[in-house]
């Protein structure tokens, strides 16, 4: 008979109280009903699935650390960590776009925006009747934010906004964005200025990025081109000049979700070793009961238990009021490495059949490497954590 695989190795349940665990399977139910079933289709067929942005706006997920006067949950910051644990592991596409539309965008209105603009886009983002993107990333301007060549005119009472962005999650769908263009570039930082605008409007072309990604293949990644796109000064999103302070603000929200979804890889990654080597004979016996497969085994849960340690930790921090820039690439860093390790430890338990898509450790291998780059590098991180350990 194979072994039976203790649950408790790598779920979180038995560290919650009931309202936590009560939320944590409500969540877990949802992506095994409504994500799972087509997690390995849309990976496979590169699709961006719509239905997805309904069953997450209707389960109440897109709106979850929203005030609730804005149509959100009002989700503490462990309920964001839960949440996109349970998400990540079942399917990081959707966790991707969760974390744009509520973290990168959504969040960022409510924190930056004034009244006008919180009742013209939250509800929607949260309703799911509005797609979001966080327009950054530019050819020569990604970790060097402070390097971005868009620009924005000064034009009458507005602007009129030139450049090109690339890799903008959500990008080719989104109903609204939130543009970060340079009204000065002598100023340097100073002189980025956050634009939040409608995409329905002249002067905006969208493309596909080229290629085909290694990972996140059910996700839209997409460039944009401004060309005399107009934005009106009521669109600035928290004053002219502090769009560095904006993105950095959705960066760090992002990150939170970020590191939780690789433990939620991580996790998985550890469920398909398990499952799989409780299971697979050599030798007369489940390779699991090898001391080479049970020292992997056991790494991998160690550096589990660790990730999302520094997950909650942050989780609880933000929840103080206390989280510094350092704590979230501590977590960001470790969980993500964590988790990259995991998935590629995993395929060599499996083997052969770890080699191929009707497994899904190929896929958690593929998708991990992108939570690596998104929100800042890993060396981008250890670059935070440094900075924090010498600067007074």
């Amino acid at each position: 008979m194979p072994d039976q695989v203790n649950a408790d190795a790598f779920l979180p349940d038995r560290e919650l109280d009931a309202t936590h665990l009560t939320f944590v399977r409500m969540v877990r139910a949802f992506a095994a009903d409504k994500l799972l079933p087509h997690a390995r289709r849309i990976d496979e067929e590169c699709e961006f699935r719509r239905d997805a942005v309904r069953e997450l706006a209707a389960a109440g997920l897109l709106g979850g650390p929203i005030a609730t006067e804005f149509g959100g949950q009002a989700w503490s910051p462990m309920q964001i960590a839960l949440a996109n644990e349970e998400v990540g592991a079942v399917c990081a596409n959707t966790r991707g776009f969760m974390a744009v539309q509520t973290g990168l965008v959504a969040q960022c209105i409510e924190r930056f925006g004034d009244a006008a603009q919180k009742k013209a886009w939250l509800g929607k983002l949260c309703a799911g009747a509005a797609i979001g993107c966080f327009a950054l990333t530019e050819e020569n301007a990604g970790s060097d934010v402070a390097a971005l060549a868009c620009h924005a005119r000064r034009a009458g009472d507005g602007y009129t906004l030139h450049g090109h962005k690339i890799w903008i999650t959500n990008g080719g769908v989104a109903d609204v964005a939130i543009v970060f263009a340079t009204i000065d570039k002598t100023r340097g930082r100073d002189g980025i200025t956050a634009f939040l605008v409608p995409t329905a409007r002249a002067g905006l072309s969208r493309a596909r990025m080229p290629g085909k990604e290694m990972g996140h293949r059910g996700s839209d990644h997409a460039a944009l081109t401004f060309a005399d796109f107009a934005a009106s000064a009521h669109e600035v999103l928290g004053g002219e000049g502090q769009g560095f302070k904006v993105a950095m603000g959705g960066l760090n929200a992002g990150r939170l979700s970020v590191a939780a979804g690789a433990v939620g890889i991580h996790r998985a990654a550890l469920a398909a070793s398990l499952a799989f080597t409780t299971t697979r004979q050599q030798f007369g016996k489940p390779i699991a009961h090898f001391q080479m497969v049970q020292e992997r085994l056991a790494d991998m849960a160690v550096a589990l238990h660790a990730a999302r340690a520094l997950v909650w930790r942050c989780a609880g921090l933000r929840a103080k009021g206390h989280e510094t820039p350092s704590d979230l690439a501590v977590a960001k860093l470790f969980a993500t490495e964590a988790a990259a390790r995991a998935a590629d430890v995993a395929i060599q338990l499996h083997g052969g059949r770890g080699y191929t898509s009707a497994y899904p450790v190929e896929r958690l291998l593929r998708d991990v490497t992108a939570l690596r780059i998104y929100e800042g590098t890993s060396m981008i991180q250890k670059t935070i954590v440094a900075r924090g350990l010498t600067t007074t």
